[in-house]
């Protein structure tokens, strides 16, 4: 063992830089918590009730140099008037709401045991049907098996079966199979669909039904190919996941933190930053701290500390608000034919390409489109919908893929139901307009749709 002394670099965070980048991070309404919350702990920081009569005087200078460390001046900091720069004039008959959500919602289990609850069973019963429901999944499916649930509750296999099959009578429909071919059986059942050849594609050409044509699968079940299709569409209607039917989670509120808008013929980004508490530094300390000559030192360190961590805020919010419309006024530059005619003329681009052209760094361009949304004149997009992987075009153009996605789909809206469109058909079409798309990539992006082969479309 022996000591030894070693020079080198470190890069370190100071925490305000680490909040600075929080703050950019979060979106609207957990910056609204943060600063409430920051209200509450720094007795230094305000919220302005009223807007102040001389709000277009431009706001004081906050990255003034900082004081010595043994001579505060107190006047510099706390003079009269001085509201940090972060004032925002909002019209209250403008003002938004988001809608208030409950704060609570039965979960699936408590949902299903509601309607154990209506039947009428014994105690033994009842604890045997609470036991399989504890352990449906939330797609809906039974997790263990008949002779499990027995041996666990000693109890006979007959007595789980009987209560199973009145758990499965539950809505939503299919809830409580045990695979995908009972839950669609249990489905047609509740359902009132009474479909024997429906019926028999479940029962003897599930494994296969994906791979087989209708005209196969009629020629298997010896029925015509109208049956199969009118089978096939009932199909359709049926849920692998009965237990999705059910959403225990709380629907979510979106606020938008930037707004676009069209103002003549150029657009407009602003920041969605109306309810934010508007910040300001309490003069009340100025008075505490000047007219007593003989103020402790502790209580100076004190509102010191507090005093510049005020600040800091202020100018983190600020910062926060001109990174983001940087970014935001580029998207309007580089994106203005999407705004003008849609989702078609979306153009490929990456963070890096956004950081480059802002002087931004990319970690920065990430915090700023995260969880971020922007309200514009075709609607509420998140801010990572601008961003997209790229398609070249025969004359060296590049198309983002989402309007390559767009120009599939409305493919497949218009093609003839009796001869759709197959994905080699799809992609020599795209060929033609001189989009260089694979058949996996066009296959790839049809089932990202959730949009079926062309033989499932096929309509006879």
């Amino acid at each position: 063992m022996k000591l030894s002394l070693q020079v080198k670099l470190q890069q370190i965070l100071a925490p305000q830089l680490i909040q600075s980048l929080q703050l950019l991070q979060v979106p609207i309404l957990e910056l609204e918590q943060i600063l409430k919350q920051e209200l509450q702990v720094n007795p230094l920081l305000e919220e302005l009730e009223e807007e102040e009569e001389q709000l277009e005087q431009e706001q004081e200078d906050v990255d003034e140099q900082e004081p010595e460390e043994d001579k505060i001046d107190w006047e510099d900091y706390l003079q009269d008037g001085y509201d940090g720069g972060y004032n925002i004039r909002v019209d209250k008959d403008l003002e938004e709401f988001p809608e208030k959500i409950p704060i609570s919602r039965m979960t699936f289990s408590e949902y299903l045991l509601s309607q154990l609850h209506l039947h009428s069973l014994s105690q033994g019963e009842y604890k045997i049907g609470e036991f399989i429901i504890g352990n449906i999944d939330e797609r809906g499916y039974l997790t263990l098996s008949l002779e499990e649930i027995a041996r666990i509750m000693d109890v006979s296999i007959e007595q789980c079966q009987r209560i199973l099959e009145i758990i499965q009578t539950f809505e939503p429909p299919g809830v409580g199979a045990r695979d995908l071919r009972e839950s669609l059986l249990i489905q047609l059942r509740e359902r009132g669909i009474d479909d024997p050849v429906a019926k028999a594609i479940v029962e003897e050409q599930l494994d296969d039904i994906d791979k087989k044509s209708f005209g196969q699968l009629a020629k298997a079940l010896k029925v015509s190919t109208a049956q199969i299709q009118e089978a096939m569409e009932r199909l359709g209607s049926l849920s692998p996941n009965p237990g999705f039917g059910y959403v225990t989670m709380d629907p979510e509120v979106i606020v938008p933190d930037l707004i676009v808008e069209k103002v003549d013929d150029s657009y407009v980004a602003m920041i969605n930053d109306r309810n934010i508490p508007r910040l300001q530094i309490s003069p009340l300390y100025k008075n505490l701290l000047t007219k007593s000559g003989d103020t402790p030192e502790e209580t100076k360190n004190y509102v010191k500390e507090k005093l510049n961590a005020a600040r800091w805020l202020i100018k983190s919010i600020d910062q926060r608000r001109s990174t983001m419309l940087k970014v935001m006024n580029y998207l309007l530059y580089a994106q203005r034919n999407f705004f003008e005619r849609g989702v078609s003329e979306l153009k490929p681009m990456t963070l890096q390409e956004v950081a480059e052209a802002t002087g931004l760094h990319i970690s920065t361009i990430s915090r700023v489109v995260n969880n971020k949304y922007v309200q514009t004149p075709r609607g509420i997009f998140e801010l990572k919908y601008f961003f997209g992987s790229k398609v070249e075009s025969a004359d060296g153009d590049e198309v983002s893929s989402k309007s390559v996605k767009d120009r599939i789909s409305n493919m497949i809206a218009n093609e003839d139901p009796h001869k759709p469109l197959s994905d080699q058909k799809i992609t020599d079409m795209l060929r033609a307009e001189g989009l260089q798309v694979a058949r996996r990539t066009v296959a790839k992006y049809r089932e990202h749709m959730k949009i079926l082969p062309a033989r499932f479309r096929k309509r006879v």
